[in-house]
């Protein structure tokens, strides 16, 4: 069945992979990428498929209105599935104001468009909306996340993704909006923005520079291989049940400090460097405000329901995206100087 979809956030980390996976996947739909190209938002992630002929991206704000109104009304969608986000914590901390507009405004903003769009008719309809599972707060050291965990969001970015959640469940409920949620665990892999932990510590330790940890290290975090993550995207989009929250994690939980560790061990031995090398840049920085203790998700709801199941393990996981970011020097010098906005304009402005 031929179907368009909108895809909001696809230039990001997460976006990029989901995008590239249904444009490759499904040649029969007709993929739309909306994505605004903020710092995280990097066409140069998606060059081997931008010249597909069921691919197109157009730049542009979900909190635009108008412009939404119009791309509903051009692409007559069958779908939405909604990863544009700022999600940052850092960066929440700071400026949160940019939360609020993106995170809370933004989705209201596109769940009125496809409310509008689709005129209450919900046959053949879905929106998709991807969170995160910061919206639950902070465990302690024995328990874990579940679909029905009560929200308890600490930090102005997970607080405007709780936000954001319930107000997708919430056209659920007053309107019959057909929707699905999922919950992810923290994500890595290939094209992250290298303000994150991953390719800020293998970048750094490729360049000798000192490798940050918050605190003691000893925050624990659950981490979930992107392209595992997209694959649980495509089934949740397909088969998941109306109304329903879906969690999806890694199974590899590790503290802050291990994750480090583990990965000066694998560089110094990409680099030829003496063992022990990387390690001696470990340099301990006052802990972030608010900073959750342990985050830990159980997924067997996905698992049982749907069949889905982590295809990569953490060790091979690493592995791959390590050698990746040590291939791919010139995307990381790009994102760092800023000049991967030009890939836009070249490719796209001269159309």
């Amino acid at each position: 069945m031929n179907k368009n979809i909108l895809i909001t956030g696809g230039a990001g980390f997460i976006g990029s992979h989901v995008v590239r996976n249904f444009v490759n996947k499904y040649p029969h739909y007709n993929i739309i990428n909306f994505d605004l190209l903020t710092y995280a938002g990097n066409l140069e992630n998606l060059t081997d498929i931008d010249s597909k002929s069921n691919y197109t991206f157009v730049k542009g704000d979900i909190c635009d209105e108008k412009l939404l109104a119009e791309l509903f009304g051009k692409y007559n969608f069958d779908g939405v599935i909604h990863l544009a986000a700022e999600s940052h914590v850092d960066r929440s901390i700071t400026d949160p104001m940019s939360f609020i507009r993106t995170n809370i405004v933004g989705t209201v903003t596109l769940l009125n468009a496809a409310k509008i769009a689709w005129k209450d008719n919900w046959e053949g309809h879905r929106f998709y909306h991807i969170s995160t599972d910061e919206v639950y707060g902070s465990l302690g050291s024995e328990g874990f996340f579940y679909e029905d965990t009560p929200y308890d969001p600490r930090s102005p970015y997970s607080a405007s993704k709780a936000s954001s959640d319930h107000l997708v469940r919430a056209y659920n409920h007053t309107y019959g909006m057909p929707i699905v949620i999922s919950n992810c665990s923290n994500n890595y892999g290939p094209n992250q923005f290298p303000e994150k932990l991953l390719p800020l510590i293998i970048n750094n330790i490729k360049n000798s520079k000192a490798l940050p940890v918050y605190g003691k290290g000893e925050n624990i975090r659950d981490w979930l291989y992107v392209e595992d993550h997209a694959h649980a995207i495509d089934l949740i989009y397909h088969q998941g049940k109306n109304g329903e929250t879906y969690n999806i994690g890694g199974g590899n939980e590790w503290t802050n400090i291990k994750l480090v560790h583990k990965l000066c061990e694998i560089m110094d031995g990409k680099l030829n460097r003496t063992p022990g090398t990387s390690a001696q840049l470990i340099t301990y920085v006052k802990d972030r405000a608010g900073h959750d203790l342990r985050y830990a998700i159980d997924c067997k709801k996905l698992e049982s329901e749907l069949g889905w199941a982590p295809t990569v393990t953490f060790d091979e996981g690493l592995e791959k995206t390590v050698n990746w970011y040590l291939q791919n020097i010139d995307w990381m010098q790009n994102v760092l100087s800023g000049d991967y906005e030009k890939y836009y304009l070249n490719q796209y402005q001269k159309r």
